[in-house]
């Protein structure tokens, strides 16, 4: 990594390297290739893949639909992690194919939450307050 990119986030080609695994990972996982009980009736959808700068290692957020509480896929996930490695290499060519780490993206709460917070009557009644003491040039007192 240059010293221009210094805190800017992934390069390009981490990113195209990501999005490269996450379609390698969503289609063995949409295939069912992987044989385990708890993986047999959840629906997982891979949003995110980051790669570490020597591409040696990789999270990849899941979200399981309907939810995982007790972490029972992203669990089954980690524990069936080489197996995915080894089917992802079929696909992927790379020297070094990144060991995987499986973990629940948040994102979609996170917005979720901050959605609500923004349909708050008590935001709404500010950020109206906040609008009229601004965007009115005319209301104001001579």
């Amino acid at each position: 990594m240059s010293k221009s990119q210094h805190g800017k986030g992934p390069s390009l080609r981490l990113l195209r390297v990501g999005e490269n695994v996450r379609h390698a990972i969503s289609a063995i996982l949409s295939r069912g290739d992987v044989q385990d009980k708890d993986l047999e009736t959840a629906s997982v959808t891979v949003s995110e893949v980051r790669i570490s700068p020597d591409l040696r290692n990789a999270t990849v957020f899941v979200m399981p639909l309907g939810g995982d509480a007790e972490g029972v896929v992203t669990k089954a996930l980690n524990k069936n992690a080489a197996f995915i490695r080894g089917e992802m290499s079929k696909v992927v060519h790379m020297k070094y194919m990144p060991r995987l780490k499986f973990i629940i993206d948040d994102s979609f709460d996170e917005a979720s939450h901050i959605d609500a917070l923004l349909r708050d009557p008590r935001v709404q009644r500010d950020l109206e307050r906040n609008g009229d003491a601004r965007g009115n040039p005319g209301d104001e007192e001579e």
